[in-house]
Formats: C-alpha cells, sequence, structure tokens
C-alpha cells in the first residue's frame, strides 16, 4: 500500500511539474509579436544602411535567438566529441553566418507585416511553436512558425520554420553529411563556414 501512495505522489508531481513549466502561449506570441513588430518589420522598412541594419539585426539575434543551443543541436552527435577550441569556434562563425544570412533574408519581407495565427505546443515542456503567415503579393501567405524556448524565465528562439522547412533540422542535416565526408571533420566544416562568412 505504501509502495503504491509514493508511486502516485511521484506521478502526480511529475504532472504538476510539467504543467508548471510549460510555456504561456500569450507570453510567447507577444514576445514573438516584439521580435518580429519593433525588431525585423520596424528595421527592413527603414532607410537604415546595410552596414547599420547589419549591427542592429547583431544586436536582435543575440538577444532574442539562443544560438548556442541551436549550434549544439546542429552540430548533433559531433557535439559531445568536439574538443574546446571546435566547440568555441562553431559557435562563433555559426553565430555570425546566421546575423549575415538572416538580415539579407529577411529583406524579402519589406513593405509586409506577419500576421500571427495562434500557437502550438510542442514535445518539450519548455517550447511552444507561434505560428505567424506573410501576405504575398502573389500566392497564398508564406508560412514562418518560431520555435520559442523558456530557460530560467526567459524567452529564446530556437528554430524558425518557413513553409514547414526548419531551419534548424536543414543546418544538422547538411553539416552532419560535410563531417562524414569531410577528412577534416568538424575542423573542415568550421574552415568551409568561414569562407562562406567571409
Amino acid at each position: 500500500m505504501y509502495k503504491f501512495i509514493t508511486l502516485l505522489l511521484t506521478f502526480v508531481m511529475s504532472i504538476s511539474f510539467e504543467a508548471n513549466a510549460a510555456i504561456d502561449g500569450k507570453k510567447a506570441e507577444n514576445f514573438i509579436k516584439n521580435v518580429t513588430n519593433t525588431g525585423i518589420e520596424e528595421l527592413i522598412n527603414s532607410n537604415a544602411s546595410e552596414q547599420e541594419k547589419q549591427e542592429k539585426f547583431t544586436k536582435l539575434f543575440n538577444e532574442d535567438l539562443d544560438l548556442d543551443f541551436i549550434g549544439k543541436f546542429v552540430l548533433g552527435r559531433y557535439w559531445r566529441t568536439a574538443n574546446s577550441k571546435q566547440r568555441k569556434e562553431f559557435i562563433d562563425v555559426y553565430r555570425k553566418l546566421n546575423i549575415q544570412t538572416w538580415s539579407e533574408r529577411f529583406n524579402e519581407f519589406k513593405g509586409k507585416h506577419f500576421e500571427f495565427t495562434g500557437t502550438e505546443k510542442s514535445k518539450s515542456a519548455d517550447q511552444i511553436f507561434v505560428n505567424t503567415q506573410v501576405p504575398m503579393q502573389e500566392g497564398a501567405p508564406a508560412s514562418v512558425k518560431w520555435r520559442v524556448k523558456e530557460t530560467n524565465g526567459k524567452l529564446r528562439i530556437v528554430d524558425i520554420i518557413i513553409e514547414n522547412v526548419s531551419l534548424a533540422q536543414t543546418a544538422r542535416s547538411e553539416y552532419t553529411s560535410y563531417i562524414q565526408k569531410s577528412p577534416n571533420g568538424i575542423d573542415g566544416l568550421i574552415k568551409d563556414l568561414k569562407a562562406k562568412l567571409k
């Protein structure tokens, strides 16, 4: 009987913990609204120079994207085998490459606005999806889904899924394939990413 009660209490406590850990959907949506409205839209529609945009995107991405978390994810199992120097170099170049890529990519949305269409639960209690779409001049609106993670009360973006294509998953697949084929492994990947950055 005692064993049964102990198991029951453990089960109830685990449910309570998961419930408490779940992210508030409205809070996550407001976070992404702030990122898109006062960050991306305001920036791409301004008359700022490309250098100024790059600097502001750098600040935006460093504050609102968890690029360390994403970097570890995209390196996959190779993160565990990488030494401290390789990890540092990879995260550094991956961060810079993402900032450069997305400061250019978001220019495609110039003059357009993100419309919010609700949230979706994630398999991870500390993560949630915020769904948006961007009306285009022709065809259906572009679907943009944001995976948001909460760590120590702070919300950060850990993936952007455009038209059902996950940026994190795509990078993970590409990097894993590259490392497997490269005679220099992780060092070869880092060198290739640095070349793309230049």
